[in-house]
């Protein structure tokens, strides 16, 4: 059986990009990837990226929020930043791959619960495209 790709999806709460992004990696990359994700901090799973990625039948309920220091950098074959414009995040070593997603954090809209689930769709539907460029390229 080939190795599977390590990836880790870093970002600052780890609570709803980075969980985003797990979540269509796991499902789209099947048994060619190991995923993770985490954050500087960890902050609760938000509810709206639970709802919205139940929306395309895939659940990230089991997943949970997690520090960057419970990972092992070193292992990873790829780490994607995921946070503003990767400035904040740390330095990987350099036999790890890293990319930085420009991707719309939904957190901080506010407005109707419509308008702030718009934004969560929003961010969902980059994060997907972003993850299924990611797949072609390997």
């Amino acid at each position: 059986m080939p190795k599977r790709v390590k990836i880790l999806f870093l970002c600052m709460g780890n609570s709803c990009r980075s969980q985003i992004a797990e979540g269509w990696a796991r499902h789209l990359g099947g048994f060619r990837l190991e995923v993770y994700s985490a954050g500087k901090k960890a902050v609760c799973v938000q509810p709206r990226a639970l709802r919205v990625m139940r929306e395309k039948g895939i659940d990230i309920s089991s997943q949970w929020s997690k520090t960057m220091d419970k990972i092992c950098f070193k292992d990873m074959d790829y780490i994607i930043t995921l946070c503003g414009d990767g400035s904040l995040c740390p330095d990987v070593p350099a036999t790890v791959k890293r990319l930085h997603w420009q991707v719309d954090d939904p957190v901080p809209v506010r407005g109707t619960d419509a308008e702030q689930m718009d934004a969560y769709r929003r961010t969902r539907d980059q994060m997907e495209l972003r993850v299924r460029d990611f797949l072609r390229a390997l």
